[in-house]
């Protein structure tokens, strides 16, 4: 199932870094079930309704390519990886959104 992106969060692993990702309802779900189970340390929703760019489709498509919809209780927690080329454009919806 392809999943849409609408959403940027804020998540804080459990050693206190943070890293910043695409997200929906779905996903936000997941991640708050990952910190009632100490798989994360806090997950905050930054922006809502982003609009739809090409960084975000490009970053969109990968997601779906490289990464499977995991069940909202999942035993743990993916961090989806990005290369090169999907980190900048992670930066780009950041400063599209004026979070970075």
């Amino acid at each position: 199932m392809k999943e849409t992106f609408n959403l940027i969060e804020e998540i804080t692993r459990n050693d206190g870094t943070i890293y910043f990702e695409l997200g929906n309802i779905t996903h936000n779900g997941r991640s708050e079930y990952a910190v009632e189970h100490n798989y994360i340390k806090r997950v905050r929703i930054l922006k809502m309704n982003i609009a739809r760019s090409s960084y975000v489709e490009a970053l969109e498509n990968y997601i779906n390519a490289h990464y499977e919809l995991l069940p909202l209780e999942y035993d743990g927690w993916e961090e989806w990886r990005r290369t090169p080329e999907m980190a900048t454009n992670m930066t780009q919806i950041l400063l599209d959104n004026k979070l970075g």
